[in-house]
């Protein structure tokens, strides 16, 4: 294929060619259902996944952590399956199944082999409209939820980044948690969470992916009769709308935070606001990052672990939304390095911001994208989320060439430029760790003293 495919939401059936020679079809049916397949040659099995895009972003003050209670009281029993044999349907054929939830989507995904995806079909779509949400297992699942949230909070890399996204998104939903709280968890009322399942589960917010060893057409019959059984194939509507991708104004809080804890390395994260997921600089910022803190050769890794020794895990990150994003820089060190890791991971960006970056590393970060992306979409399960991401967030499906095609037209003024507006933005510092407010200053200069770097 050339160049992106757009993806109406008005448009009945579409279908191209991908990178691989992988046949991609799309169908809406006209319950509002959208089912998009990849046929990879020669696979073997096959990735599924039920998208809703609903996520923690979504959900009201008094609802918080809703549609994260929601995804586990799915596993817990249909009208027609219990939990249990919700898990024997998978594991009976040595399939994989499990859910995520996301700021902007939840999703319900299984990989079965290709003789097992008509049953994988049928449970999911089961799973996704029929739950019953019973209030013993709604008790049942609030104490394990409760204990999921305990031990991310004994994790200080879970701490520093919920507390960066609060930080450097302020009030914007975004920033909050998406798994909720201890507190908005043990509030929640069952008829509540049903309610929220009521409202976003419907056959106009269904996205179904499936990539591997598919039949499109075979798919779309089971779809069909899974609906039917549900009482849903008789509706007529349009697609739910996809998000505004009008950036929103961010007002970040708490510029620095230092959260004490009895740890043994402190967890130093940066933030600033970024791009959203379709923004046209996003290929910069891709480049950027990768050069910055994407592996063992970037930049963050040679200066701050190899030279100095100042660490042992140090890298970039740069999550999109719909209509925001944020760029991190991590590192975790001993507490009295803390103020002076900051510093020279900041210095790093500084760096790029003044001078952009050489030719030899545009090339290094070309050939590692572009490596990292063909080998990761050798999997069937990359691919379906590929399929899912494309639907719900931007409605534009952008294959590997065309991918590698815009990382090889960024350019060294480019990178310079995203830098500098990265800079530009306002600065979020969290650290986590046995560091005291005033032991902890920033920004710390970058040519203090240091050893060098031990073998």
């Amino acid at each position: 294929m050339n160049g992106p495919v757009l993806l109406p939401l008005d448009a009945v059936d579409l279908s191209f060619r991908a990178t691989g020679d992988a046949l991609v079809r799309r169908t809406v049916l006209p319950s509002g259902v959208r089912v998009l397949t990849e046929r990879m040659p020669g696979a073997r099995s096959a990735s599924i996944g039920i998208w809703v895009a609903v996520g923690s972003r979504d959900e009201s003050d008094d609802e918080r952590g809703s549609t994260h209670f929601l995804e586990h009281l799915l596993f817990k029993g249909t009208a027609t399956r219990s939990a249990l044999d919700i898990a024997v349907a998978f594991e009976s054929v040595g399939g994989e199944h499990n859910a995520a939830t996301a700021k902007e989507y939840t999703c319900y995904y299984a990989k079965v082999r290709d003789i097992d995806l008509d049953d994988a079909v049928d449970v999911l779509t089961d799973m996704v409209t029929s739950s019953t949400l019973s209030r013993d297992e709604f008790e049942t699942e609030r104490g394990v939820i409760l204990e999921e949230l305990a031990m991310a909070d004994d994790d200080p890399a879970d701490v520093a980044g919920e507390r960066l996204f609060e930080s450097v998104f302020g009030d914007h939903p975004l920033g909050r948690p998406i798994g909720g709280s201890p507190e908005s968890i043990r509030g929640a009322d069952r008829d509540d969470v049903y309610a929220h399942y009521r409202e976003n589960y419907r056959p106009r917010d269904l996205v179904v992916t499936v990539a591997g060893a598919v039949d499109h057409d075979r798919l779309l019959e089971r779809i069909g009769a899974a609906l039917d059984r549900a009482g849903w194939a008789g509706s007529t509507a349009t697609p739910v709308a996809r998000r505004d991708s009008q950036a929103p104004a961010l007002v970040s809080t708490d510029p620095v935070s230092v959260i004490r804890r009895p740890l043994e390395q402190t967890t130093v994260l940066l933030g600033m606001p970024a791009l959203a997921v379709g923004d046209p600089r996003r290929p910069a910022l891709t480049v950027l990052n990768a050069v910055l803190g994407g592996g063992m050769s970037s930049r963050l890794f040679q200066e701050i672990r190899e030279r100095r020794g100042l660490a042992y895990s140090v890298y970039s990150f740069a999550p999109s939304y719909s209509d925001a994003g944020l760029f991190g820089l991590y590192a975790g060190c001993t507490p009295e390095k803390a103020s002076l890791v900051a510093g020279l991971m900041l210095d790093e960006v500084d760096k790029l911001a003044r001078d952009g970056v050489s030719d030899d590393e545009l090339r290094r970060a070309s050939g590692q994208l572009g490596g990292a992306a063909a080998l990761a979409l050798e999997d069937s399960d990359t691919r379906m989320n590929r399929l899912g991401r494309a639907e719900i967030t931007v409605g534009e499906f952008v294959d590997l060439d065309e991918s590698l095609a815009r990382i090889d037209r960024v350019t060294s003024a480019d990178v310079r430029a995203m830098a500098g507006d990265l800079r530009a933005g306002a600065l979020s510092t969290v650290v986590v760790g046995d560091v005291d407010d005033d032991q902890f200053s920033f920004p710390a200069t970058a040519t203090a003293t240091t050893p060098d770097a031990v073998a």
